[in-house]
């Protein structure tokens, strides 16, 4: 995951029109990160103030809404880090 080109352009229209004013980082160890930056999706690496560490896998599956946030974390299919605050966003995000 390494093109600004295969972030999903409904991703970046639903969070283009959020109110979404925090930053948001996906962790996909070595396949990298998609951040949302407030109101962009990018694949630049920054500081953010939640960070989800989860698989390629699963992050797509995630973004397509084939798998739950919720239940994904409750599973352990996916960690969280810093705001938990932020991370309860996701869902209305994507």
């Amino acid at each position: 995951m390494a093109e600004e080109d295969d972030i999903p352009q409904e991703m970046r229209d639903r969070v283009a029109a959020s109110d979404f004013d925090k930053v948001m980082k996906f962790d996909c160890g070595d396949d990298g990160v998609v951040v949302i930056n407030r109101r962009e999706v990018t694949r630049r690496d920054m500081e953010a103030d939640c960070t989800i560490t989860l698989s390629k896998k699963n992050l797509e599956k995630l973004l397509k809404g084939d798998l739950n946030p919720m239940t994904a974390f409750l599973t352990g299919k996916i960690k969280v880090d810093g705001d938990l605050s932020v991370a309860m966003q996701l869902q209305t995000l994507l």
